[in-house]
């Protein structure tokens, strides 16, 4: 059956309508912008302890772009896996200013040495993930990602 395609506007336009409308009685959610946000800097190890950790939960926005800096203070091999991964599209990693452009997931960073990774994605499926540094876990090196 062939359809004008004013009447195929017409009708994509009643989909998107209660979308639209949700969307505009929702003004205390954070909005997505065009721009990608820096999250807050992920710091494994310190001075101080191997196991510390700056921070362990993040919060994000769906639909938005992220650049997000994990850094090793050194002092172990560190093994950072996250089931982020597998639900957001990853723009890039970029090591000491050279880039890797993905088609897919990593299975996990690691840190053999100190430094800073920075990837960067947009968020695509709301959830709850993990993030860990699997050896190191009972040792608080774990948290979670929500993203709303």
């Amino acid at each position: 059956m062939k359809i004008s395609r004013t009447i195929a506007f017409v009708l994509a336009g009643l989909a998107l309508a209660p979308l639209a409308a949700h969307a505009d009685d929702d003004d205390d959610k954070p909005k997505v912008t065009r721009s990608s946000k820096n999250l807050p800097e992920l710091v494994l190890g310190s001075d101080k302890s191997s196991y510390d950790v700056n921070k362990t939960d993040f919060e994000l926005i769906a639909g938005q772009g992220y650049r997000w800096k994990i850094t090793s203070h050194g002092g172990f091999e560190y093994k950072f896996m996250t089931d982020l991964w597998r639900n957001v599209w990853i723009d890039q990693i970029v090591i000491n200013d050279l880039e890797v452009h993905m088609a897919g997931a990593p299975a996990w960073l690691e840190f053999d040495d100190g430094g800073t990774i920075l990837v960067q994605f947009h968020t695509v499926r709301p959830g709850q993930y993990t993030w860990s540094v699997p050896d190191l876990a009972d040792k608080g090196m774990k948290g979670k990602i929500t993203i709303k």
